[in-house]
């Protein structure tokens, strides 16, 4: 399978997003949020949301809400106590297990939290009427007319279209809604999150997750988090992932050692033509073992 895989430039792009932020998906699982007593912490949920707490946290957690955006203090330890995010539009639920320790003084502050809410099916939210709403994997989503103009219709722009969908990638996920800046054209599309991505870096003891995708002109992108699983420091490099892309850019040029803020970036895979799953090296293929030789199934 040839693979074309060119590092996008797109670091100035990114800058602005480039700061460590811990993303948490709502899966219906409760979500742990660790706070530090004294220091504040912000979570972007970039949804109208109603915080509720229960009466024991009254006088022991300053909280305010503003668009999109909470700010959490602890004033004193805070054993891991249930909280609730409500949808003020749409009345969902989500849950987080708050917990307040004390943390040394030479401890770095623990970075901000971005929660993305779960893709339900058959969602999408496109800011486009350009791009129709298919899916990733064509098994998951029902076949869906579309006019012949569908991919073709692009708007004119200077930018090369993987720049331009790569940018817009990260801004979802990095950046408050609020300020992430609409680009004609582009629309999201349903993503099958259990997704096997076991042959996506093989050479690397990395776990790796869809978390969504967005499609312009002919092109996609898959945002993809990358967690390291061991204890050594990984440097990424786009020429050892395995598929069939376009383009791809990694949020940050390397992991830290697990357990660490830094164990978990993005990496942004762009493919023309159709989805991620397409791209993928078959995962019936014996994968490639860091060690030598071939992996048995």
């Amino acid at each position: 399978m040839r693979s074309f895989i060119y590092g996008l430039v797109v670091a100035a792009c990114l800058t602005g997003y480039a700061n460590a932020v811990e993303i948490q998906q709502w899966e219906r699982v409760p979500i742990a949020l660790p706070l530090t007593v004294g220091q504040e912490r912000i979570v972007f949920v970039d949804q109208n949301v109603r915080v509720g707490l229960p009466r024991a946290l009254k006088g022991k957690l300053r909280i305010q809400s503003t668009g999109g955006a909470i700010y959490l203090l602890a004033n004193e330890q805070i054993p891991p106590t249930r909280a609730q995010l409500q949808n003020v539009a749409s009345g969902e639920i989500m849950l987080v297990d708050i917990a307040a320790t004390v943390s040394p003084p030479d401890q770095a502050a623990l970075e901000p939290m971005k929660i993305v809410a779960s893709q339900q099916p058959g969602s999408h939210s496109g800011r486009s009427h350009v791009a129709k709403n298919t899916g990733a994997n064509p098994r998951d989503d029902k076949p869906e007319e579309q006019t012949p103009s569908t991919d073709t219709a692009a708007p004119k722009t200077d930018t090369p279209i993987p720049v331009v969908i790569t940018r817009y990638a990260a801004q979802m996920l990095y950046a408050p809604l609020r300020t992430v800046e609409p680009v004609p054209g582009v629309s999201q599309v349903n993503l099958n999150r259990r997704l096997d991505l076991t042959t996506l870096l093989p050479t690397h003891p990395i776990n790796a997750s869809a978390l969504g995708a967005w499609r312009m002109a002919g092109y996609w992108v898959t945002a993809v988090k990358l967690q390291n699983t061991s204890e050594q420091h990984l440097t990424l490099d786009p020429r050892e992932l395995m598929g069939d892309f376009t383009a791809a850019t990694f949020q940050h040029p390397y992991l830290d050692a697990k357990g660490h803020a830094t164990d978990t970036t993005i990496v942004y895979l762009v493919t023309r033509g159709h989805g991620l799953a397409e791209s993928l090296v078959p995962a019936n293929i014996a994968r490639i073992d860091p060690k030598g030789g071939s992996r048995e199934e």
